[in-house]
């Protein structure tokens, strides 16, 4: 029976009111059940009717972007674009505006990394299909990694993804729905909304306080939350700021989070790039009650954000997350099917033979040319550089009443380009006005030279306090 339905095709013939069903089998018409119904059209496949109604063709191509694609926009994208970058011919062009430590070649990743790397690839055993959510044996290896006393975890606790910028869009997404708000820093990553407007839910900024060190303006924080307010998101190590908060800082905000029953993304991604004599506590070790997904990856503190392997470490506290969230991120995780599986593939070795040395290379060099750049544009009358504690950032306040030449801070690194070829990122790509920031990962002779330009740009142009000026330049 079903051989011969399969051989069966359908012919559709309406006249005015009704409609004829005819099957065609063996080139033969055969009689169907007519049915009656003004302006229907009923195609009957393997011996069921379905009506639909009689449709208009298109007269003219009419293919617009998803209302997805017309709200995603990247805030440094934006401001950059709209900048006239015109270097002086004169001067080769230092960038302290890209976050990427490979950019200058200056910071290798270590030969244990790329040992890694070459192994998992002659190894023939990484060129397939990983699952949607990473290895067994790479997320183990994460989970092992990171895992504490207070804060365990186990391979099911690890979703690998494709970067922590995944990971971060990952966990917005299976904690939020369209008009939500999620609470953000303020200076504060762009992706976060970048991310979140594009799926309809709205960004609320909580302040940090340059006068102390770039800590939460708690009450303010809090003032912002809602019915609506579906998480928080908390970056620390911070970009933009180079930031690190304190553990009895981290406490206070866990405690706003506790009040609210907020759960909490936790940016960790410069974790462990913190300088000789700071700490950085993970958000998780220090929650008893506040489910965390805590976002992370190689890019940074390995140095190499191209390999695009990031993971959320999903730390549940008391049920709150349940199988719900678990399986939310599993199911999102296959949107994508999975991260690099080579990389994956080299994940075990990478974090365990890399030695400990490569690591503390690293954050001296970041710390040195964080005190270059903190020490001379600290005497640089106008600005106001803020010393940053870890990360590869430092951010630089602008009293912009002493340089009337220019609009705002945008209007002040354009110039700065165009004079010194010099090129910070304005704050405003943060929505923080009248600060730059600037990247300390280029070569320590680079750093020295761009802030020895960036003091003669502001001498030209200030305005106010100049005697002040020529006393501290000499």
């Amino acid at each position: 029976m079903t051989s011969r339905m399969e051989n069966k095709s359908y012919l559709v013939q309406m006249n005015g009111n009704g409609v004829h069903n005819k099957s065609i089998e063996n080139g033969k018409s055969l009689s169907g059940n007519g049915v009656n119904g003004k302006d229907l059209h009923h195609v009957s496949v393997r011996g069921a009717l379905y009506p639909s109604k009689a449709k208009s063709r298109r007269q003219r191509w009419d293919v617009r972007p998803s209302e997805m694609a017309n709200n995603t926009l990247n805030p440094i994208r934006a401001i950059v674009d709209g900048m006239k970058l015109t270097p002086n011919p004169e001067k080769p062009m230092i960038a302290l505006s890209i976050g990427d430590p490979t950019v200058f070649g200056n910071l290798p990743t270590d030969g244990a990394v790329l040992q890694a790397m070459k192994d998992a690839i002659d190894s023939q055993k990484y060129n397939g299909y990983a699952p949607s959510v990473g290895y067994l044996k790479s997320r183990q290896a994460v989970a092992n990694f990171y895992s504490c006393p207070e804060a365990p975890l186990e391979a099911e606790d690890v979703i690998l993804t494709s970067g922590c910028s995944q990971a971060i869009d990952l966990a917005i997404s299976v904690l939020c729905n369209p008009g939500d708000n999620i609470l953000v820093p303020c200076p504060g990553f762009s992706l976060y909304k970048t991310l979140a407007v594009s799926m309809g839910i709205d960004v609320k900024l909580y302040n940090l306080l340059p006068e102390k060190s770039w800590e939460v303006d708690l009450l303010q924080m809090e003032s912002l939350i809602d019915e609506r307010t579906s998480c928080m998101i908390v970056t620390n190590p911070s970009n933009p700021c180079g930031s690190v908060f304190s553990k009895e800082h981290l406490q206070k905000i866990i405690k706003v989070a506790s009040r609210h029953c907020l759960p909490i993304l936790a940016d960790e991604i410069y974790s462990d790039m913190v300088f000789p004599g700071c700490s950085c506590s993970s958000m998780a070790s220090l929650s008893s009650d506040v489910p965390i997904l805590s976002c992370g990856g190689l890019a940074k503190r390995w140095l190499v954000p191209g390999w695009r392997m990031g993971w959320i470490l999903i730390h549940d506290r008391n049920d709150v997350f349940g199988s719900k969230i678990r399986q939310g991120l599993v199911k999102l995780s296959q949107r994508i099917l999975g991260a690099c599986s080579i990389i994956q593939g080299a994940l075990d070795s990478i974090l365990n033979n890399t030695p400990p040395s490569f690591y503390s290379k690293t954050i001296s060099f970041l710390k040195t040319n964080s005190e270059i750049c903190f020490n001379e544009l600290s005497t640089v009358p106008g600005l106001n550089p803020v010393m940053p504690s870890g990360a590869m950032y430092l951010m630089v306040g602008i009293d912009m009443d002493r340089f009337p030449d220019f609009k705002n801070d945008v209007d002040f690194t354009e110039r700065l380009v165009t004079e010194q070829s010099v090129f910070c990122l304005p704050a405003s790509a943060f929505e923080y006005p009248n600060y730059f920031r600037i990247v300390v990962t280029v070569p320590e002779e680079m750093m020295v030279e761009a802030c020895s330009r960036i003091r003669e740009f502001c001498k030209r142009h200030n305005r106010a306090g100049s005697t002040e000026s020529t006393d501290l330049d000499h």
